[in-house]
Order: C-alpha cells, then structure tokens, then sequence
C-alpha cells in the first residue's frame, strides 16, 4: 500500500544484529495523521523495526540496517542527520512507563529545557497534560512525584512528556501491556484523538486493540531463519474481516503465534 504523501517510508530495509540479519526487505508507507499497527508473533522483529524510526536502534552497538528508512522525504541514516533532533521529531512511548523520579512538572517539562525552550514552561506543561488527557487527574498534583502515580496515569504522563517536544511522529511499543482493561481504554481513546494531530504507529500483540484503534496494519512473521517479513499490509478493517495472505488469516484467528 502506497501513500501519495506518506510521513515515514521504508524502503528494502534490513535490520541486522551483528551478521544476523533480523529484518528483511520490508518496504512500507506510512499514513499522515493515521493510526498504524504493527503485529505479528514474538520474535518476527516488530519492536526492532519501530525502533528504526527513530533511531533507537543506533543504541545497540552490533545493530545496522541497509535500504532507507525516510521521514518526510529525508533519508534518517544520511550522515549529515542528527539522531537526537530525530527523537524531538518522532517520539517513542515504551511499553511499562518510564516516568523519571521527579515531579510530574519536572518530566513533562523536561525535554523541552533540554532542547532550550525560552517560552512560557508552565503554559506548555499545562497543554501537553491536556493532550495526553491526564490534566484534571494532576493539576493540584504537579509538584508531587510522578512515581506516586498510578500506572495508567504515569503512561499518559509519558505520552505528555513526549508531546512536550512537539514531535510529528508518536511510536508507541506495546503501551498497554502492563495496564489494566480501564487504563488500556482510556490510552485507546487517546491514541485516536491525538491522531488527529499526530502520526501514530503502535506496535501491539493485541488483535482486537490493533482492530478497534488503528486506520492500517501491517503483519509481520519470522521465517525458520528467525527472520523477520512483511507479509500483509492494508486496512485494518479489511485485514481483520478479509485477510489476503493465508498466514494473516492463521494469526488473527489465533491459529498460531
């Protein structure tokens, strides 16, 4: 599936851990202001690719890539690119939250005073909290400590904490996993209304949350080398009532994986 403006492209990418290659050939568009899934069994390198977006990658020192992975056109591996200002631009929400041991106005605002931001703090803490829908739970609560949170809560803190660096592109790892039925809906919830500002690709092993949340999903399967293929890409809503591939049908279904 291709996009007449697609916000992130891949294009014959490969992901290799030292000689292992991980990923092979995958080649995908991804939709502006559209919620993406990414499924697929354990191991088949969804995690690995999502973190080719935004570099997360380069943090593993045996990891490479060959192909091209582009951000509104641009090349993010070309050596003039910085990965820092990359991850300003596309920001990542990890699968159990990661607040920092500081205060709730501390973590939210803390991206934007290490990228040098002169402008009004509080006014942007206040519209991130806001986004992240979590304003009226902690507005009498941000001077105290983000870990006294509860977990959905300190979820929703992480996705303000990256919207505070105003970034294009949201990826999400599993964020639900380690959540409750109520607090994975309310990040479902979320999700759909940030995407209308934001670009989102969540990866997620849960079929119905890929179902109910995203507009496209791509599947991902590992082959008996333990490498990782695109196998299906379309409408979520095709995907998961007409699969295409037999393989698709067989995970969705719960048939493997």
């Amino acid at each position: 599936m291709q996009f007449t403006d697609p916000i992130l492209q891949t294009k014959n990418l490969n992901v290799y851990y030292g000689a292992k290659r991980v990923v092979t050939d995958v080649s995908l568009d991804f939709a502006r202001n559209r919620i993406t899934a990414i499924i697929g069994p354990s191991g088949c390198g969804k995690s690995t690719l999502l973190r080719c977006f935004n570099r997360m990658n380069d943090l593993i020192p045996t990891a490479a890539i060959t192909g091209q992975v582009l951000f509104e056109g641009q090349d993010l591996y070309a050596p003039n690119v910085d990965p820092t200002e990359i991850r300003y631009q596309i920001g990542m929400v990890f699968q159990r939250p990661n607040p920092f041991p500081k205060t709730v106005f501390e973590n939210v605002a803390f991206g934007p005073k290490i990228n040098g931001f002169k402008g009004d703090l509080t006014g942007l803490v206040e519209r991130s909290l806001k986004r992240a829908a979590l304003w009226d739970e902690v507005k009498d609560r941000l001077k105290t400590s983000a870990l006294a949170l509860s977990g959905g809560q300190q979820q929703r803190l992480c996705i303000a904490r990256a919207l505070a660096v105003e970034p294009r592109v949201i990826l999400m790892d599993e964020p639900c996993s380690a959540l409750d039925p109520i607090a994975t809906l309310a990040i479902e919830d979320l999700m759909r209304e940030l995407s209308e500002d934001y670009s989102i690709v969540i990866v997620t092993h849960n079929m119905q949350q890929a179902a109910r949340v995203s507009n496209y999903t791509a599947f991902l399967m590992a082959d008996q080398e333990k490498i990782g293929e695109l196998i299906e890409y379309g409408e979520s809503r095709q995907m998961f009532t007409n699969p295409q591939d037999e393989r698709t049908e067989a995970y969705i279904t719960g048939r493997f994986g």
